[in-house]
């Protein structure tokens, strides 16, 4: 069980953001490599070069389960929904590509993940890439102190089982801080089987829809870390780390500008 939720100051915040904009421009040192030809273990080490270059720690490697997660970077393609590793698989034409990466910087963690097509992609891989994004979106534009998560969650997921995709109900979304995992739970579907929250103003969370193409059941690989859709249909994720302001919110892992809400 998670411990109470933790409220960030505006300091803390001003820490996380910064951990945020190392995180973005790691993602786009990874964003460059995504193209025909090139192995996800190409990416991966120049994802953890970068981190290491810049003083920070990769969250990912090492994180224990079965066996410790091996890369600071989850690369999935395709039919896997979260928690490839990296290796000699060879991005093609037409792939559909989830990294996710986190990054401690200073004591303080942030976490962001984002799906490319490889390529030119089919239209069907571009709508679920704009449905998942989309779902995102919607969180970002309903978050403010004083709002029920589970009203949020309900409203990204039936955008996205009406446009005729499935959610993933195993994976969900988490507070952030200190450390990587914190309270509270965050899904991504309106649930009474996990405690709801209520938003307030210094709460840092972790929002990351995972939709994928046809059915939401998922199962776990022999490596026990890569997770697929059970009937190899493709799934998107799309991930930010999220302060809640007295307005609306900040999101920690935007572009340096601010631009939007947007990495991509």
């Amino acid at each position: 069980m998670r411990t109470k939720i933790s409220i960030k100051s505006k300091n803390d915040i001003a820490k996380m953001r910064k951990a945020g904009l190392l995180l973005q421009e790691t993602h786009m040192v990874a964003r460059s490599m995504v193209k025909p030809g090139v192995t996800t273990s190409e990416i991966n080490e120049a994802v953890e070069s970068f981190i290491s270059q810049n003083r920070a720690i990769a969250l990912f490697k090492g994180v224990q389960g079965v066996t410790p997660y091996p890369a600071g970077t989850c690369i999935s393609v395709n039919e896997e929904v979260v928690h490839g590793i990296p290796g000699s698989r060879v991005l093609l034409e037409g792939d559909l590509v989830s990294i996710d990466i986190g990054v401690k910087l200073d004591g303080w963690c942030s976490d962001c993940a984002c799906s490319y097509g490889v390529g030119t992609v089919s239209k069907e891989v571009q709508d679920l890439l704009n449905i998942t994004e989309g779902c995102l979106n919607i969180a970002l534009t309903k978050m403010k102190p004083g709002i029920k998560w589970r009203d949020i969650a309900k409203v990204m997921a039936d955008s996205a089982r009406n446009a005729g995709y499935s959610v993933v109900e195993e994976l969900i979304g988490h507070g952030i801080g200190r450390e990587l995992w914190e309270s509270p739970d965050v899904p991504n579907y309106s649930t009474r089987a996990i405690p709801d929250f209520t938003l307030e103003e210094g709460m840092v969370i972790a929002v990351e829809p995972m939709i994928n193409m046809g059915t939401n059941k998922i199962f776990t690989k022999s490596d026990n870390w890569t997770i697929c859709t059970k009937d190899r249909k493709p799934s998107a994720h799309f991930e930010h780390s999220i302060a809640i302001t007295a307005d609306g919110v900040e999101v920690l892992t935007c572009d340096p500008n601010g631009k939007g809400w947007a990495i991509w």
